[in-house]
């Protein structure tokens, strides 16, 4: 479950993208769907949310929103370069406004040398803009850091 503070979140950026007159999707790997999630949570979300992608795996990666095969093999999933490839494949398969991605290792188990739990690539595409990926290390437990994904996503995609 989301804390309340995150579905606010969710209907802050709803509001200003409405606003806008843009619309968003997801692509979504350690948190499940949980970004589309909260923001579906809001009533009326449907102006703006168009779709939501959950990329589990490396092939649903590569099928659904085009990561390229030589991207997975060169960083691994839990990488920049595939949360970049995430969020522009969304933007254009949903042919949307913004779309947002995210990949990591939420745990308790997947830490590997240099990919500890907790780590976690957030990628931020927008039509007409150049893509902006962060790279975060959430303390917690697995929900405390799929929770910290999904508000520092949604902060991702606040118009500025």
């Amino acid at each position: 479950m989301l804390p309340d503070q995150t579905i606010d979140q969710a209907r802050t950026l709803l509001s200003a993208l409405e606003t806008r007159g843009e619309t968003l999707a997801t692509a979504e790997s350690c948190t499940g769907g949980l970004i589309a999630a909260a923001l579906t949570a809001i009533a009326g979300s449907s102006t703006v949310v168009m779709a939501g992608f959950v990329t589990y795996s490396n092939e649903a990666k590569v099928r659904m929103v085009g990561v390229r095969q030589a991207t997975l093999d060169a960083h691994g999933a839990v990488s920049e370069a595939v949360a970049r490839e995430m969020a522009e494949g969304a933007l254009a398969q949903a042919e949307v406004d913004v779309a947002l991605s995210c990949t990591g290792i939420a745990g308790p188990g997947g830490a590997t040398p240099g990919k500890p739990v907790g780590l976690v690539f957030i990628g931020c595409a927008r039509k007409g803009a150049a893509t902006v990926v962060e790279r975060h290390v959430f303390p917690g437990d697995r929900g405390a850091v799929r929770a910290a994904t999904v508000a520092a996503a949604l902060d991702m995609a606040m118009p500025r």
